[in-house]
């Protein structure tokens, strides 16, 4: 029986076949973990990351929604700093996980940041 792990990578690496980061247009790829989250702008040709953000980086209000509205500020954060290196456009490399919850809130805050996918 394969376990849960290896269906991700398996998934993940499905949607690499077909996606890939340029310089212009990065990757945004995301990365969860069961407490955190992270996001990064990957560029494929030269195998460089760009930008990347985290969870860790971003203070903690009591106010927050939880891991979903950390998400979102994160995805708030990755935009702010692809503006930055003058990123606008890139291309959502969800990593194998469902569009939903902390994926979608990340991939939200980004778009609200003013990334465009």
């Amino acid at each position: 029986m394969i376990g849960r792990r290896i269906k991700r990578i398996q998934r993940h690496n499905r949607v690499r076949g077909r996606i890939s980061g340029k310089k212009d247009c990065p990757r945004l790829c995301v990365f969860r973990s069961a407490s955190h989250i992270y996001a990064q702008l990957i560029d494929d040709d030269i195998q460089k990351t760009l930008v990347s953000a985290s969870d860790v980086e971003i203070k903690k209000d009591k106010e927050e929604k939880g891991k979903i509205g950390i998400a979102f500020k994160t995805g708030e954060l990755i935009a702010e700093k692809a503006k930055e290196k003058k990123i606008t456009k890139v291309v959502f490399d969800r990593g194998g996980y469902k569009y939903h919850g902390r994926v979608k809130a990340l991939a939200e805050g980004a778009r609200k940041g003013g990334l465009k996918f």
